[in-house]
């Protein structure tokens, strides 16, 4: 296919999720069962448009006028992918299987690119009805905030110690170009192009025996952040598919025992191939039972209770994009209850000196800051731990990052702006008595 072959099927595509109500992969594979002439390349390239145009979706819109497919995959081109109006004509000719030739208005559109005028949910690409959310977060950087969550995320890895480390696992992947994290020691971190398809990493040899995992750098940094040490007793209270669990175990050093365990049994379904390939030895997975009950064993003996807390995701708009435009405002209050109910859970396992650490891939105070302050009128015998004491656990980063992420008196955020990881929060809590 050509790409202006490829730019009309993206509009096709575009357009369907859009009049069906259905998730982008689900419209993308449909339009691949239909056309079975695409190739496993013209599939990559269509899909790269269709998420870019939806994560520039708003400001595509707002700068051709219209919120049409058209106009939005148009937009996104300047937006997104920095073509001028002359290259955007070349693919929206009207020749064939190309998009019908631009008109002159979007070509003067496309020329002005002006987004002077435009309020920040705009210019961030979130939905209006989050702009006081985002304002509480950020204040007057909400909208560089948001554009950021916008942006592509790149493919990051976390090198298993337990089998690996960095420098050999490298250069067994050294086709794939990685770069060294630039925060996590067992980072690596694949830059992906606007068009390039996102390497077969599941097919690696290094994959294959174990040797990293895909993970972002943000959620490696929770992990890190927990401080689990050789011989503890921990739980990974919403372990779902296995990834900061496998962290831990690494951290650890095999030594100790980590009980993984989710609300959800699906969720928990891959996780123990994950095991099998990391060579990690000291985890229980605890299945939920109908009645529950299933670490109340564990009551009073754990060091540590770590809640990857269920939340709106947030943070994770760069890996689906549209999830952002799907979201309502009662899937920020039902998660709310679910991350208090939660916290609430993690008190009876504790021993004292144990902790709480509270993660969410989101950048929401309603879900973090709040949900700490919250948590503290209802447990006095709980303290938070400083946040410049958390990041100690980077060593010589420790600083830079500590000016880079934003540190409040409840915990650590991380956004793609600021860290260039996905949009994290981390709040340690230490128990007393």
């Amino acid at each position: 296919m050509t790409p202006a072959a490829r730019l009309a099927a993206a509009i096709e595509v575009f357009a369907n999720l859009e009049s069906e109500r259905r998730p982008a992969g689900d419209a993308l594979k449909a339009w691949g069962l239909a056309h079975r002439f695409a190739g496993s390349g013209d599939r990559a390239a269509i899909a790269g448009l269709v998420y870019d145009a939806l994560r520039r979706r708003a400001s595509s819109a707002w700068l051709m006028g219209a919120e049409t497919p058209r106009a939005i995959l148009l937009g996104m081109l300047k937006r997104e992918r920095g073509l001028d109006s002359d290259a955007i004509g070349k693919l929206a000719s009207g020749a064939q299987y190309a998009p019908e030739a631009l008109s002159d208005d979007e070509r003067k559109r496309l020329d002005a690119a002006d987004m002077a005028a435009a309020p920040p949910h705009i210019v961030g690409d979130y939905p209006e009805w989050l702009d006081a959310h985002f304002a509480r977060a950020f204040g007057d950087a909400r909208a560089e905030e948001g554009a950021a969550l916008a942006s592509r995320a790149p493919l990051d890895l976390r090198v298993n110690v337990l089998k690996a480390d960095t420098f050999k696992t490298a250069a067994m992947l050294s086709d794939l170009k990685p770069e060294e994290g630039r925060w996590s020691p067992w980072g690596l971190r694949i830059r992906l192009g606007a068009d390039a398809k996102s390497p077969a990493i599941h097919a690696e040899p290094a994959f294959l025996k174990g040797l990293v995992e895909v993970q972002d750098e943000g959620s490696q940094l929770a992990a890190l952040f927990s401080a689990a040490k050789p011989g503890e007793q921990v739980i990974d209270l919403c372990a779902g598919a296995g990834g900061k669990t496998l962290a831990l175990a690494a951290m650890m050093d095999n030594k100790g025992q980590i009980y993984a365990t989710d609300d959800d049994k699906r969720r928990l379904a891959p996780i123990h191939e994950r095991l099998a390939r990391s060579g990690a030895r000291n985890v229980q997975v605890r299945t939920p039972k109908s009645v529950g009950g299933e670490i109340d064993d564990l009551a009073t003996r754990c060091d540590l209770v770590l809640i990857d807390a269920p939340c709106t995701g947030t943070g994770s708009w760069r890996r689906n994009p549209d999830a952002k435009w799907r979201m309502r405002p009662g899937a920020l209050e039902q998660r709310q209850k679910e991350q208090a109910a939660i916290l609430e859970r993690a008190v009876p396992l504790l021993k004292a000196g144990g902790r709480i650490v509270y993660v969410t891939c989101s950048v929401l105070d309603e879900e973090n800051g709040a949900q700490v302050r919250g948590f503290m009128t209802r447990h006095h015998e709980f303290s938070v731990q400083p946040p410049a004491e958390t990041v100690k656990a980077l060593g010589e980063r420790a600083a830079i990052f500590g000016t880079s992420a934003r540190l409040s008196a409840e915990g650590i955020l991380m956004t793609p702006r600021t860290t260039e990881t996905d949009g994290f929060f981390v709040a340690v809590l230490v128990r007393s008595s």
